[in-house]
């Protein structure tokens, strides 16, 4: 029965103990960013819009792909843009979960629309939906987000990085625009 599963997060000692032995893999790795169930990542140095204004769920929408200046750079509400984790993770025997900082959600950043959880065996930088309720600086490096790693019961086919249809397995430090369009409907 579904009532009967339990979920649970794992703590900093079995954080520590799938990366010590490759569960879990963070680069850059500092220990520092632990907490006591989550892992800090941090807001990396590339941001993207989509070049249209109008998207279509059915093409390949092209996004223009940026640095974020020293200086920072502001955000606009009612625009979406995407970025990514500074760092890169595997995973391959929990479940990610991707939740903002409440730092960042108290200045009015969203980090994600829907794409917060990953599946098993995710290997890659994670691509942020950011979008803003109020205009904001943002910064390379800053805290942007906590990954949570949930426990899995069972055994598993299907890893997301063995998976031949999976549309965000190449590996890349630059934020993902939607695939979409490569689905079947």
């Amino acid at each position: 029965m579904l009532s009967e599963l339990q979920e649970m997060i794992l703590t900093d000692q079995q954080i520590k103990e799938a990366i010590d032995n490759g569960e879990i893999v963070i680069e850059p790795l500092d220990f520092s960013n632990l907490g006591t169930n989550s892992y800090d990542v941090h807001l990396g140095k590339w941001l993207a819009t989509y070049d249209d204004e109008v998207l279509d769920a059915k093409k390949h929408n092209k996004i223009t792909t940026f640095e974020i200046p020293e200086e920072g750079y502001i955000l606009l509400p009612g625009k979406l843009y995407l970025g990514v984790t500074h760092e890169y993770t595997e995973t391959h025997a929990t479940v990610p979960f991707l939740e903002g900082k409440s730092s960042v959600g108290r200045l009015g950043i969203d980090i994600h629309a829907t794409a917060g959880k990953g599946d098993v065996g995710f290997c890659n930088y994670w691509t942020l939906e950011i979008s803003c309720s109020q205009k904001v600086r943002i910064y390379a490096g800053m805290p942007i987000g906590q990954l949570i790693y949930f426990t899995v019961d069972g055994g598993i086919d299907n890893y997301y990085n063995k998976k031949q249809n999976a549309k965000y397995n190449a590996r890349s430090p630059k934020p993902m625009e939607s695939m979409m369009w490569r689905n079947k409907f």
